[in-house]
């Protein structure tokens, strides 16, 4: 390699006191590229210590001299190269003329070795292109993207600059979805920010572009200052002060209040705060962002608008979009702080200091307070203690309370499985009663040394023999039962040895492996091989039907519908019914059973009828003897089956699956000719399969268009008296379709209740009604205002309730057109998710509603639906007659008629 020039030049630079170890991984992971042509080149003050021993036994190949390759790659001490990512990136500099080359990074998520990378480069480099310009890749310049994992040309590289000012001033980028550097260290909020200000500065000086700018702001906010001030949490008193005084002057300029309202309510106050330079205030506002929900300041109004607090009466500091002020005492979580914790006459004393609640703000009437202090012990069977307090009362802006807990008589655990307690305040205002309120603590107001008092375990002072209050990671204060005493510690180290020798460790191992084939044996692939084996072979069982909605989720939809016409008509029709969690709200007269239970399977294989509108499990072939009614849960604005994108690229045993799965339909109802050439086709559905019956659901929806059109819309359905909703109200349902939201996760409503509730609180009431396949997590608004009604069974009660629909291009579009009211379209992403998973038709061509993708617009629309309604009824009735040409109101009878009753002989 004397001879021949580098293609990359791995730069590692080496800042004074490099770790040896650390450089020795990086270089390692150099020399071992899958890319021959590569050097690493050591620079900085520490090379020569750190790197003399490498340059010597790696003289070709590692060296302190200049970089003589093409590209060069920045490395810091510590961290690895993937083993192909030298080749990668020149790879992709060659294909493309790229004078710059960046790729993906992972980092630290803590002490361990699991490894992260941030969630934006999902985006940035979900695939391979070349970009010219930063609107075509904004991310690189509104995040910290290249600060590793990127390459660039030596002409390039030795002009000097940022990965910021690489990015800003290239002709050509290109990136690509590789990974490139990992073992980055993990972030340090509280340490790292004086760097990212000073990059953030740099940045802003040399952006012109206002878009840019303001993204680049609210990067940093979120990236940065947000995680700092969050960081407040654990750091000790002393520390806080002095990194609030130290940051406060490195973020003027830089924490913006126009940028700053984009942020949520919490950490728009939380970055203000370290703004201001607000210690104490941080560390509070640290705390409520990590336990949402919980009221931490006596908060102050002002103007009707809530704010942080009486100092704070301004526009950063507004907290009305917490809803606090509108939550009733029982809902509340108070911030209650212990002031004090010390151990007086052998009893623990605890003193603290609870917020006063919103409503116990500016009022003049005196309030009776109660309280007690309740310990609850952790683990399975763990028993509760109640100490009344010494005091409790009002103290200008929070409850003062004292408590003194004779801990050594009062809490008698058994000392084994029951060693930690968490003491929480039980608090009730005027009769109504608080939320347990945990007690949160510093470690320095607990001295461990100076609190500790004797314990006495109903199994003996040898399983342990002090109480010892201590501060969770949590930070909260707890007590836990030790061994301190040697006849105790004696004790618990022989009975770990007992437990951990070798014929207790052998034991413990055989314990395992029969718990893992208990397990194995309700596990979901041994009951699916029991039921093809063995149930599926099972004789039928007469006149049983088996019906499900949605997977189980709910007892509604068509297979409602189908159920109630056939009891109907059909006494002592045996009718299963299977539920996913919980049986609540399903029919008492029917046999319940559990989603993928044993008895769900024994039933799927004796059933003479299968009924549902989602697919029972896909592994479950249909038994000879049933007959399979797929009633399906909407027509189709997305593509669907075979027409999907990503079903055209599967292998070929995915598509079998699906295969499988659609063959088992042997009736499949439609409700227009739409459905035929949309769903029908999709699937593969034969023609003689195919029911033009209509929905069973919409039988109801038939009904009440009728009912409007003969009697009016007054008196409402009961549901709205059971809802609360008066008649003077007008009912808004807001139903959005599915958008694939990760598992564990809330999906983000695009319209902001909050917003809704402001602007229509007085005279409408918001129905949100999340797909049955997300969840969505609703603010908090006035009483009567928003109602979160996603775990209603059936979805056409709240549509016969609901005045108007706001929906997107959901399903239930279909439907409500129906009732021949007011149809609303809210779709922001429409054009967005048409291109990404395709449609049948254009929306805004055929709609029976007008369709909107601001909030204003929506808004606009609202105000004035009465006036223009009319503008869109004929537009509407078209809409219906299309695509529900076969709803009729009939569709159960017929189906019953056609299945049910026929096969019965009657």
């Amino acid at each position: 390699m004397n001879s021949v020039e580098p293609d990359i030049s791995v730069v590692v630079d080496c800042p004074p006191g490099t770790a040896e170890a650390a450089l020795r991984d990086s270089v390692r992971s150099v020399l071992d590229q899958t890319l021959a042509a590569t050097e690493a080149v050591l620079t900085g003050e520490g090379a020569a210590a750190a790197g003399a021993a490498l340059t010597a036994d790696h003289p070709r190949r590692v060296r302190t001299e200049a970089p003589r390759g093409t590209f060069v790659l920045p490395l810091a001490p510590g961290e690895l190269l993937e083993r192909n990512a030298c080749r990668n990136l020149l790879a992709a500099a060659r294909r493309t003329d790229a004078d710059l080359v960046a790729g993906r990074w992972t980092r630290r998520t803590g002490s361990g070795a699991k490894e992260q990378g941030p969630a934006w480069q999902q985006e940035l480099y979900g695939r391979s292109r070349v970009v010219t310009g930063p609107a075509e890749a904004p991310e690189l310049l509104v995040r910290d993207a290249l600060t590793a994992g990127y390459a660039v040309r030596r002409t390039r590289w030795a002009e000097g600059g940022t990965g910021f000012d690489l990015a800003l001033t290239a002709r050509r980028t290109a990136l690509v979805p590789n990974l490139i550097t990992t073992r980055r260290p993990a972030p340090d909020p509280l340490g790292d920010l004086p760097a990212a200000a000073a990059a953030q500065r740099h940045a802003l000086a040399l952006l012109t572009d206002p878009a840019l700018r303001a993204a680049r702001a609210h990067a940093f906010l979120t990236d940065h200052v947000v995680p700092c001030a969050r960081a407040f949490l654990g750091a000790a008193p002393g520390r806080r002060g002095e990194l609030a005084a130290a940051y406060a002057p490195l973020l003027d300029g830089l924490v913006d209040e126009g940028v700053l309202r984009e942020l949520d309510p919490l950490e728009r106050i939380a970055a203000a705060l370290l703004a201001d330079g607000d210690a104490q205030g941080v560390h509070t506002a640290a705390y409520a962002l990590a336990r949402p929900g919980t009221v931490v300041t006596a908060q102050a109004r002002h103007e009707g608008r809530d704010y942080w607090s009486p100092e704070h009466l301004h526009s950063p500091y507004d907290v009305t979009g917490l809803g606090d002020g509108h939550r009733p005492l029982s809902g509340l979580r108070l911030l209650n702080r212990v002031t004090r914790c010390a151990r007086e006459d052998g009893r623990l004393v605890v003193e603290g200091a609870a917020v006063l609640p919103p409503a116990l703000r500016d009022t003049e009437r005196t309030h009776v307070l109660t309280a007690s202090l309740e310990l609850v012990g952790r683990g399975s069977g763990a028993r509760t203690v109640t100490v009344p307090l010494d005091d409790v009362r009002l103290r200008d802006d929070t409850i003062a309370w004292r408590a003194t807990v004779p801990l050594t008589t009062v809490l008698r655990p058994r000392g084994i499985g029951d060693r930690n307690w968490d003491p929480r305040l039980l608090l009730g205002v005027d009769g109504e009663q608080l939320a347990p309120l945990d007690l949160f603590a510093e470690k320095e107001t607990v001295d461990t040394k100076a609190t500790a008092l004797p314990a006495r375990p109903r199994l003996g002072r040898l399983t342990a023999d002090t109480w010892q209050p201590y501060v969770t990671a949590g930070h909260h204060l707890a007590v836990c039962l030790l061994p301190r005493r040697r006849p105790a510690r004696t004790a618990n180290a022989l009975a770990r040895y007992a437990t951990n020798f070798r014929p207790a460790r052998v034991i413990k191992q055989r314990w395992k492996k029969l718990r893992k084939k208990f397990a194995a044996l309700h596990s979901q692939r041994t009951k699916t091989s029991v039921y093809r084996h063995l149930l599926r072979r099972l004789p039928v069982s007469r006149g049983t039907v088996v019906f499900e909605s949605h997977m189980g989720k709910c007892y509604g939809d068509s297979p409602r519908a189908v159920h109630e016409e056939l009891v109907a008509r059909r006494r002592g029709a045996r009718v299963v019914w299977s539920y996913a969690q919980d049986p609540t709200g399903f029919p008492q007269d029917a046999t319940l059973v559990r989603r993928w239970s044993w008895r769900y399977l024994w039933a799927l294989a004796r059933a003479e009828w299968w009924v549902d509108n989602q697919g029972f499990p896909h592994a479950l072939d249909k038994p000879k003897h049933t007959t399979y009614l797929q009633t399906w849960h909407g027509s189709a604005y997305k593509r669907m089956g075979y027409d999907e994108i990503r079903h055209k690229m599967q292998n070929a045993p995915q598509r079998e699956q699906l295969m499988r799965a659609v063959g088992r339909f042997d009736r499949f109802l439609v409700r227009s000719e739409h459905d035929v050439t949309t769903l029908a086709r999709a699937y593969r559905i034969p023609e003689e399969r195919l029911m033009r019956v209509g929905y069973p659901r919409n039988d109801r929806l038939v009904a009440a268009r009728a009912r409007d059109e003969r009697e009016g819309r007054f008196p409402r359905p009961a549901l709205a008296a059971h809802l609360g909703i008066p008649d003077h109200r007008t009912v808004v349902l807001y139903a959005p379709t599915f958008r694939g939201t990760p598992k564990n996760k809330k999906a983000r409503l695009l319209l902001d209740v909050r917003e809704f509730a402001e602007r229509f609180g007085d005279t409408h009431t918001l129905l949100v009604r999340a797909h049955y396949m997300e969840a969505a997590t609703l603010p908090v608004t006035p009483p009567g205002t928003v109602l979160d009604v996603s775990g209603h069974h059936d979805v056409s009660e709240l549509l016969c309730l609901a005045d108007v629909l706001v929906t997107d291009y959901s399903s239930i579009m279909f439907d409500y057109a129906l009732l021949d009211r007011p149809l609303v379209h809210f779709a922001p992403d429409l054009d967005d998710y048409a291109a990404e998973r395709g449609s049948y038709f254009d929306l805004r061509a055929r709609s029976g509603g007008p369709v909107v993708d601001t909030q204003d617009a929506l808004h606009a629309v609202l105000a004035r639906i009465k006036e223009t309604d009319a503008d869109w009824q004929e537009a509407r009735r078209a809409f219906a007659a299309e695509f529900g040409a076969y709803d009729d109101g009939g569709a159960a009878r017929a189906v019953v008629d056609a299945l049910f009753t026929r096969k019965a002989g009657r």
